[in-house]
């Protein structure tokens, strides 16, 4: 029988390979074996669902011709799946019956598990290098209103990984918002509680990468059966497959077949589902099936707990003064506050400066080149006269009071630490002051900084008066 059966494949493979392109036969066809013939009934084995339904998708009409010119009109075809367990019992798969009648294909296609793995070699569940950052938690993705959706619906998902109706879980946002770390956080946090799950990570373009040589060794099918043992798939940054149908094309079987085999799948974008472009509506419609998750800009408080966890991981603490000016300047990009605290331990370690607010204001300016955006030479004016209870024309009067050359030599060393005005521009703003006064005056505010505490706290009260009601 088995020759029978070799002998009755081949001749459908010489039809077939008439019929499709060379790539396409290599890919899918020459892995399949056949199994058994048994009343004009061929039975094939395939690696996995996702291969039989990309055979059936694409290539029923040729198997269909093949098999009735071989076996004549009343031959079928038999799928057996090659399962992970022991059991033989029929592999259904929803829908497929009513599809094959609406088609005129009634008893053409069969399927069914079959329990020997070593049919086709390679489909082995071999440990797999997860890819995950372990430094990525569930416990140092601080939660806030920005992210208490996708936070908690991800604790739901370690909890009990395709067990929930967030399958898929779709997490997106802006760039820099925690997409990555919270997506890895969840397999870390699965893969330390089912330590025999196969957890992956990876990039859309090496996904990507991984095909297209796939696709160059017209070895394909090696890599599908990989992906297809998977019980989480963690794919970052899922608009970068647009515009790429072939690898959106694998994909969707892809996901299908993990999806329908009850394994987790976790997708990150920039955008909510509705709004990628240049992706197939079968896919967008698949990433609604579960959970999307949008991580929003952290507000202030939000943004100060999560700069103030990652200094204390680093072993250094930082004053709320400093966290909080730093997470005031920086609004939008929690990658942009890990850029500043990086500068500062770095200037900590190797030059040993103490992390304060001349220390941050110095790491800002570099890291974001132009914090003072926004910010006059009047508003500044103003807001120094409201806060010493003066008329704001005073900063410009020709007196030397002492309750008026304070607060202008304070405003003046305000302009040249907060605008990038120059010292004629600042001088000019004061009643027409030479540049060596606006200099005198900066380095007497320094001066009474470094010796009257007192001072130094109003200094830093007006400073943050100004970039709160400049800046916010």
């Amino acid at each position: 029988m088995s020759s029978n059966c070799q002998m009755v494949w081949d001749r459908c493979l010489h039809i077939i390979k008439k019929n499709v392109p060379p790539q396409s036969y290599q890919t899918w066809f020459e892995p399949i074996r056949p199994m058994g013939l048994e009343n004009s009934v061929l039975t094939i084995a395939v690696p996995n669902k996702l291969y039989y339904e990309w055979l059936e998708e694409n290539f029923v009409q040729v198997l269909r011709t093949s098999i009735h010119q071989v076996l004549g009109e009343d031959g079928r075809l038999r799928y057996c799946i090659l399962g992970n367990g022991s059991e033989t019992t029929p592999f259904a798969l929803s829908g497929n019956g009513d599809e094959r009648a609406s088609t005129g294909m009634p008893n053409f296609l069969d399927i069914e598990k079959i329990r020997d793995p070593r049919i086709i070699p390679g489909i082995r569940r071999d440990p797999v290098n997860s890819n995950l950052n372990p430094r990525y938690t569930l416990a140092n993705f601080i939660e806030g209103d920005c992210n208490r959706l996708a936070r908690n619906a991800g604790i739901a998902v370690a909890k009990k990984p395709g067990g929930t109706s967030f399958n898929p879980l779709f997490i997106f946002g802006a760039v820099g918002l925690g997409k990555t770390h919270l997506a890895q956080a969840i397999g870390n946090e699965i893969a330390q509680q089912y330590p025999e799950k196969r957890v992956l990570y990876t990039s859309t373009e090496e996904f990507s990468n991984q095909l297209i040589q796939g696709i160059k060794r017209n070895d394909v099918n090696t890599f599908v059966n990989f992906y297809a043992t998977l019980d989480v798939f963690i794919l970052d940054d899922i608009q970068f497959l647009s515009g790429k149908q072939k690898i959106q094309d694998i994909f969707f079987f892809l996901f299908n077949q993990l999806h329908q085999s009850g394994r987790q799948i976790i997708l990150t974008s920039d955008r909510a589902p509705r709004d990628l472009e240049g992706i197939q509506d079968r896919l967008i419609s698949r990433f609604k099936w579960g959970l999307s998750a949008d991580l929003q800009a952290p507000d202030l408080e939000t943004r100060m707990a999560i700069l103030s966890v990652k200094f204390e991981d680093a072993g250094i603490q930082v004053s709320r003064e400093v966290l909080e000016y730093i997470c005031y300047n920086i609004k939008e990009n929690i990658r942009d506050l890990e850029g500043v605290m990086v500068n500062l331990l770095a200037q900590n370690t190797f030059m040993k400066r103490q992390i304060d607010l001349h220390s941050a204001k110095a790491a800002i300016r570099n890291f974001i080149q132009s914090p003072q955006r926004g910010i006059t030479i009047e508003a500044i004016q103003r807001l120094v006269a409201e806060h010493f209870q003066i008329p704001v024309e005073h900063l410009s009067q020709k007196t030397r009071k002492r309750n008026i050359v304070v607060p202008r030599q304070v405003a003046i060393y305000l302009c040249k630490e907060m605008t990038k005005h120059s010292l004629k521009a600042i001088g000019k703003a004061f009643g027409g002051r030479d540049h060596t006064t606006v200099l005198y005056s900066h380095q007497t505010v320094r001066d009474m900084m470094d010796t009257d505490a007192n001072f130094r706290a109003t200094m830093e009260l007006l400073e943050k008066k100004i970039r709160m009601s400049l800046l916010g």
